[in-house]
């Protein structure tokens, strides 16, 4: 597949991604919009249903309290024009005064037997067949509040009945009031029918409301008004709707219809609607999805509006949204996929004369160029592929001559390796050699055929441990100095030499093969060994000065003081005690003297120096409070194991911090400090604040019997600088007069604390 076809479906491929994308988002958002939206108009039609529900409430209220203020005023009027007793009243005299006051009806009621009777009536109806319907109103009056008012100097009595609904179809109100003033043998009850309330019910109600709003609006399926107090409590049944607030606030459903109903679920959305919360849910009811609002109204106390929305326009909406929107992405990515197409050849064009060109180059032709009409980044590449292959035409020249040159210095290093001395031979990894040299050969006494191939035995058993070591470290990647050791001859004779062995790595650094370069120590040897015992000569000799010159003075002494006594022939304690103590002058001199020519029986051991030496700072403390000298230590947190003689450093420590405390007469600070060396090993350095030490005596320190102290020999810096050789150390003395000195012993740490630095250092 070519890259204008790789590129055209890689993009194509992005697009498609993305209005994928696109049309998802979209539709996601569009279901969130319509659902707000709906959420809010459900919110809005809520309030609205509510406002209206309030707004009858209150409507309702006011129109009877009309009727109720009327009736008050019709029965005062009838009381001021009837007589006070009942005899004196006549029913035709009711029907006029009923006229005149402006009610329906009044009666006259006496109370027998613990009921209310019909006594005078302006409808003669009311004295044949109503009488049973006074006692029931009789009832509801005494659930009413009664007022209580001061007319003409008498205090009355008058309430009145709930508005009651009749006629056909409810076409009209009738509401009753009655009056009583105590000073009458009977009750005064006034009678009111109104036709036009009927007609305010069915304009302003809740139901006209809730009808015309669905009448109006397809998508609502249901609208119900519930009380919270009654739902759930008092079954459902199927009654006409409420004509009057008090009939709304009396019932479980207040106005509306409850056909999509989920009893259970709804009465918990009515509880928590009731409580203040604003619930919306979508469901499936009769096989249809709906979502379902219920709406707190705060007027009257305790109602819920709920209202049911068909879910199936929403859907519908999202949907036509949906297939518009895949229909403009085809046609989209239809007119993206032939533009890339267009577009991706034009940008393949001088991709492919740079290919032409590469493939000259990889056949060896650079004088070709590319022609260059363009200034973008192709152009540019153009030019540096041209300028590439100049520089490969140039560099190929280079690679000739080089190459030339190699095979001249392979011939040359081949040259070198047969005609050097040492002894060179490469074993693969599993101890066959590889290759020899000449100088092999005359060393081990094979022949490089018998050599080539073969396993040969040249390393000691005794020393197949210490080569295992070796080669294991080789692994690792450590880098081994030349080591002294012995190996043996085809004809089973050791030989002293020197081995120095170097891995041999592939391209990919791995081992492939080990290479040793083995020279002959055994005229080295016995050379050293001369010179050793000439050095012994030359010390023993000086050593036998320096002790003959040391012990020759307090020998002197004691001569003197001896014959002294014997020509006086008296005793001199003074005396005594001067000889005595330059003979522990003359047993100190030769024990050190001993300490240093007798040969010391040794055991290394693997010890801490930090310990070692916080064990000298502990024993000498006390006395460096005596001299007012504190020690400041500085001790690494990292382990610095060494392998020593515990004692003989112990030895060490003490002649140097010694040293210090008398360099310093006056007190001050002694500083010691402990570190790991750049090199594999632990630095240890004791400075003081004391006199100091000239510049000419710093190189002669260590010579046997030389101080610059009145009472030392001048062996504690020579014992203390071979016990520090013994253990493969260093000892320097950096000093200035009255400035101070510093001691600095470097030893050498374990090899596996070595390693763990090294690896430490890397990470």
């Amino acid at each position: 597949m070519s890259v204008k076809t790789k590129l055209s479906l890689m993009i194509s491929l992005i697009v498609l991604v993305l209005l994928v994308l696109n049309v998802i988002l979209n539709e996601y958002s569009t279901r969130v919009n319509l659902q707000a939206d709906t959420e809010a108009n459900m919110l809005h039609m809520s309030k609205q249903i509510s406002n209206s529900v309030t707004q009858y409430a209150k409507g309702y209220r006011l129109l009877e309290t009309v009727l109720e203020e009327k009736l008050m005023t019709a029965s005062i009027a009838a009381a001021d024009n009837l007589d006070l007793q009942l005899d004196q009243i006549t029913n035709e005299q009711l029907q006029q005064l009923a006229i005149r006051v402006g009610v329906t009806d009044i009666s006259l009621l006496v109370r027998e037997d613990g009921e209310y009777k019909v006594a005078r009536s302006s409808d003669y109806r009311e004295l044949e067949a109503m009488a049973p319907m006074w006692n029931k109103r009789s009832e509801l009056t005494k659930q009413t509040i009664k007022k209580r008012k001061q007319v003409n100097g008498h205090m009355i009595q008058f309430w009145t009945s709930p508005v009651e609904w009749t006629g056909d179809e409810s076409s009209y109100v009738d509401k009753w009031g009655f009056y009583d003033d105590g000073q009458r043998s009977y009750m005064i009850s006034c009678f009111v029918r109104d036709y036009k309330t009927s007609s305010y019910g069915q304009i302003t109600g809740p139901t006209s409301y809730v009808s015309q709003m669905i009448a109006n609006n397809p998508v609502i399926l249901e609208i119900t008004g519930f009380n919270s107090v009654l739902f759930g409590n008092e079954p459902i049944e199927n009654m006409p709707n409420a004509k009057t607030a008090a009939e709304m606030e009396g019932r479980p459903i207040s106005f509306g219809t409850y056909t999509y109903r989920e009893a259970n679920l709804d009465l918990e959305s009515v509880t928590a609607a009731a409580a203040g919360e604003i619930i919306f849910r979508q469901t499936t009811v009769h096989g249809r999805e709906v979502v379902k609002s219920f709406i707190p109204v705060k007027e009257p106390s305790g109602m819920v509006v709920a209202i049911v929305l068909d879910k199936e326009p929403m859907m519908s909406v999202i949907e036509e949204q949906r297939n518009n929107l895949i229909i403009i992405s085809v046609i989209l990515l239809i007119i993206v996929v032939l533009c890339i197409y267009w577009l991706s050849d034009i940008l393949i064009r001088p991709i492919r004369s740079i290919l032409w060109k590469v493939n000259e180059v990889s056949f060896g032709r650079f004088d070709n160029s590319i022609e260059v009409n363009r200034k973008d980044e192709l152009g540019q590449l153009a030019q540096r592929v041209n300028a590439m292959s100049k520089n490969l035409g140039v560099y190929m020249n280079k690679l000739k001559l080089a190459f030339e040159e190699n095979r001249s210095m392979k011939e040359y290093l081949e040259s070198f390796i047969n005609q050097t001395t040492d002894a060179i031979h490469v074993v693969d990894l599993d101890g066959r050699i590889t290759q020899v040299n000449r100088a092999f050969e005359q060393l081990f006494e094979y022949s490089s055929d018998e050599a080539l191939g073969n396993m040969l035995s040249l390393v000691p058993e005794h020393l197949m441990a210490e080569e295992m070591q070796t080669v294991e470290w080789l692994n690792s990647g450590r880098l081994l100095p030349a080591r002294e050791t012995v190996r043996v001859t085809k004809s089973g004779e050791w030989i002293s030499v020197s081995v120095t062995t170097s891995p041999i790595r592939d391209k990919n650094g791995a081992i492939r093969a080990i290479a040793s370069i083995t020279r002959d120590m055994t005229s080295r040897n016995k050379m050293e060994e001369l010179l050793r015992r000439s050095e012994k000569l030359t010390t023993v000799g000086q050593l036998a000065a320096g002790v003959a010159h040391e012990i020759r003075n307090p020998l002197t002494t004691l001569r003197g003081f001896l014959q002294l006594q014997l020509e006086t022939s008296k005793f001199n304690s003074r005396h005594v005690d001067i000889m005595l103590s330059e003979l522990d002058r003359i047993n100190l001199i030769v024990g050190e003297f001993l300490i240093l020519a007798k040969p010391q029986a040794t055991r290394f051991e693997e010890k801490d120096v930090r310990f070692i030496l916080g064990d000298v700072i502990s024993f000498l403390d006390s006395q460096a409070h005596l001299c007012d000298i504190i020690f400041e230590t500085n001790f690494s947190t990292e382990s610095c194991r060494i392998s020593c003689e515990e004692n003989q450093l112990k030895q060490v420590f003490i002649n140097v911090i010694k040293n210090a405390i008398e360099a310093m007469p006056q007190g001050g600070d002694i500083k010691v400090e402990i570190k790991r060396g750049r090199t594999g090993c632990v630095m240890v350095s004791i400075t003081d604040e004391g006199i100091g030490i000239p510049e000419e005596m710093i190189p002669k320190l260590g010579d046997p019997f030389f101080t610059g102290k009145e009472t030392g020999t001048g062996l504690g810096i020579m014992v203390s600088q071979r016990i520090i050789q013994s253990h493969y150390g260093t000892m320097d003395i950096v000093s200035k007069v009255n400035i101070g000195t510093k001691v600095t012993i470097s030893l050498p740490m374990l090899p596996e604390e070595n390693d763990e630095a090294s690896s430490s250092t890397i990470i």
